[in-house]
Parts: C-alpha cells; sequence; structure tokens
C-alpha cells in the first residue's frame, strides 16, 4: 500500500480567533471550525478526556491544510513557539507566495516581524522567515523568473 497524501500539519495557539485572521491574510481560506471532544478523541490523541477547539486552513491551490487547536482540556504542557531555526522538532511551515514584499507588508499589519533578511537564492527563489501570530514560525517564498 502507497502513501496517498499529506493530509494536514496541526499546530496548537491560544488566541485561535488572530491566528486564523492571520493565516487569512497570508491567502489561506477557513475550511471550517469545530469543537472536538469525547472519548473517541481522546484515545485516538492519548490524552483521555479533551476539549479542543479547531479550525481547518486550506490552501487556495486545496492541496494543504493547516489544523490550528486551541486545547480548552487538558492543559497545554509545553511551549516551543519562539524556539530558534535549529530547534529539533517540527518548526515552521513554508509557503508560496506571489510577492514576497507584499506579502510582507501585509502580514507587519498582523504583527509579523522578519527573523533576518529577504534572501535571493540564485536565479530561483526570495527566501524570508517571520514570527507570526504567538511567535509561530512561517517561511516565505517568491520563485522567481
Amino acid at each position: 500500500m502507497a502513501l496517498k497524501r499529506m493530509d494536514n500539519m496541526g499546530i496548537v495557539v491560544e488566541d485561535l480567533g488572530a491566528t486564523i485572521d492571520f493565516f487569512l491574510e497570508l491567502g489561506l481560506e477557513l475550511e471550517g471550525r469545530a469543537t472536538i471532544e469525547g472519548e473517541w478523541a481522546g484515545q485516538v490523541t492519548g490524552l483521555g478526556d479533551q476539549h479542543v477547539e479547531i479550525a481547518m486552513m486550506r490552501t487556495p491551490d486545496g492541496h494543504s491544510r493547516l489544523e490550528l487547536s486551541r486545547f480548552l482540556r487538558p492543559a497545554v504542557v509545553a511551549d516551543h513557539r519562539n524556539a530558534p531555526v535549529n530547534a529539533l522538532g517540527y518548526l515552521r511551515a513554508m509557503f508560496t507566495v506571489d510577492d514576497i514584499d507584499d506579502t510582507l507588508e501585509r502580514l507587519r499589519a498582523r504583527d509579523a516581524q522578519l527573523v533576518g533578511d529577504v534572501v535571493q537564492y540564485k536565479d530561483m527563489y526570495r527566501l524570508c522567515y517571520i514570527r507570526g501570530p504567538e511567535g509561530l514560525l512561517i517561511g516565505l517564498a517568491q520563485e522567481l523568473g
């Protein structure tokens, strides 16, 4: 049996509304919101009795999704939001944009901060990392040519 696709990437946040607004500004679409709770959910995650608000965000091409989660129960136990680029574990999501300068301008209005510089890699890409809502690390890439 072969792998079919990657369905989504999950990000745990404190302020679900502000994070949704940020990713809407980036260009993702809100696919839906829901509350997840019950015995079945705890069996999947191993967390037991849980209560989570989620929002599913979809890229415009429909191929990728982010699942944003706000845990009401149990309490969040670790915080990796401000980990540096060389930290172990899942680190960032990278998005391809049409115009990196315009995207940065729009996201700065939502408190995004440039991590380093916008750099050009050969004649192929302009790239940068930003810190978005709650310190989330986001990569932006603009294809050139």
